[in-house]
């Protein structure tokens, strides 16, 4: 409810309940699988070409409106969020449905095994390689995938109602950043020796500590009509992707999955649309360390955790009490400025010094990845712009909110967001609107590792604390 107050002359005052709009609500997937191949897969530091799609890609969005506000979230299968392409299809978007383009958040679910689009269309008359063309025909199928998913959820608007909960699953997610006993720790790709290292292996010789926690909760925004049938339910974990899917075929991994299980554990009939956010996973993978697991066949494991993470959430729905149809909806959207890090004088001279080796002898000597890092640490120092701008959103949905960050957010920053949020219900949301690497705290700095390596990691190193107070500052103002 909201109210308005009315002061009189004789110092009395009146409180008048003004009702909100009931709320509506819509949904819609739209299939982006790409059509030619070859095409890229996006992660790691070598070649992946994909050949064809084992299971499909989406853009997944709901829509709720209240009467005076309406938000518009979109969840796609991707490795990240094409800043230039996500632009684009909030344009069109908006332009066909009056959604402001502030209101609408689209994340990525950080699928390894999804392909990369073109950021740029291709220039009029260029000649460009199979490659080059298939990524460019993919930005306009995500485009479109992305503009349609959320016109099509806004002209299925209808009444409404929503109800936010949480539930852990624990035993998925793991810590992936180790200190490890003495002596056991390998150079870097700088020639220098981390405190940490990310995805150490398993043997309890080498393995000592973990080197931050986990956030176990699996947490849904469940939607149902007026009829109290499912109509939607988008839901938030902090797993990285899960992997081993087979090779050279495109896949939404654990997310796909857990959106094709969610129907029948709801009884949703047709229209019904789930899907899985990435979490604040920055830090976490799906390995237990320290613990054999049995091998497993190409594409089992994401079975076990989707069936998994879909049994807990069917849960967290029983959990609520009552799905609200009268909830106040807001949202708040920042630009934070960053300054982009810079390697220092030391690290350019290493960096143009390992460049220089031509011996393939030399070159099998240096630390791993020691190359492609030298050329990260050139292009970091001939970047031309000093600062970045980033988008930080919060959307209210009654007493719960969901905060888009776009970085792969450390799992301690999101339970220090859900810990200090004036919400009863937190949702963090990595990889939305953009995707600008890894966003370790000032802590996890000072213990090195990948994630905090110059090139992974592209901005000032207090940055997660910069995020987190801008984050807190737009929860309170719709608080």
């Amino acid at each position: 409810m909201r109210y308005l107050i009315l002061a009189f002359f004789m110092g009395i005052s009146v409180v008048l309940e003004l009702s909100a709009a009931p709320l509506k609500a819509g949904a819609a997937a739209v299939d982006i699988s790409p059509q030619a191949f070859p095409m890229n897969m996006p992660g790691g530091f070598s070649a992946n070409p994909a050949t064809s799609v084992h299971d499909p890609l989406h853009a997944r969005a709901l829509v709720l409106a209240d009467g005076q506000t309406t938000l518009a979230w979109v969840v796609i299968d991707n490795l990240g969020v094409p800043k230039k392409v996500v632009a684009e299809a909030k344009e069109l978007a908006a332009k066909a449905t009056g959604i402001p383009v502030d209101h609408i958040m689209v994340s990525g679910t950080h699928s390894h095994s999804a392909v990369n689009p073109a950021e740029d269309p291709p220039v009029v008359g260029a000649k460009l390689s199979t490659a080059e063309a298939n990524a460019a025909a993919y930005r306009q199928v995500m485009l479109e995938g992305v503009s349609q998913a959320i016109i099509r959820a806004h002209a299925a608007l209808r009444p409404a109602g929503v109800g936010v909960a949480a539930r852990p699953l624990t035993h998925e997610v793991f810590n992936r950043r180790w200190f490890l006993k003495p002596g056991k720790m390998p150079p870097n790709p700088f020639g220098e020796y981390d405190q940490v290292k990310m995805n150490p292996g398993t043997s309890p010789d080498i393995l000592d500590r973990p080197a931050g926690p986990t956030d176990p909760d699996i947490s849904v925004l469940s939607v149902v009509d007026a009829k109290r049938k499912p109509l939607a339910l988008f839901a938030n974990y902090s797993l990285h992707y899960v992997g081993s899917t087979p090779r050279g075929q495109v896949s939404a991994d654990y997310y796909g999955e857990f959106a094709r299980l969610m129907p029948s554990r709801l009884g949703a009939g047709e229209g019904f649309v789930a899907a899985m956010s990435n979490g604040t996973s920055g830090d976490i993978n799906n390995v237990p360390f320290g613990v054999g697991r049995p091998p497993r066949a190409p594409f089992e494991q994401i079975r076990i955790v989707a069936g998994e993470a879909a049994d807990v959430a069917w849960q967290a729905v029983r959990d609520i009490p009552k799905h609200q149809t009268d909830v106040v909806l807001g949202v708040r959207q920042r630009l934070l400025t960053l300054k982009y890090r810079k390697p220092t004088k030391e690290q350019l001279l290493y960096a143009k010094a390992v460049l220089a080796i031509k011996d393939q002898a030399a070159i099998d000597r240096l630390p791993r990845l020691a190359m492609d890092y030298a050329h990260r640490t050139l292009a970091a120092a001939d970047r031309p712009e000093e600062t970045v701008d980033v988008i930080l959103q919060a959307f209210r949905v009654g007493d719960a909110v969901v905060c888009g960050v776009p970085f792969e957010t450390f799992a301690e920053t999101g339970l220090e967001l859900k810990q200090k949020s004036p919400f009863g219900r937190t949702i963090v949301v990595s990889i939305a609107n953009g995707r600008h690497g890894y966003l370790p705290t000032p802590r996890q700095h000072e213990l090195g590792g990948y994630e905090t390596w110059l090139g992974t990691n592209h901005v000032q190193k207090d940055a997660s604390e910069l995020v987190v107070r801008n984050l807190l500052e737009m929860m309170g103002e719709m608080r």
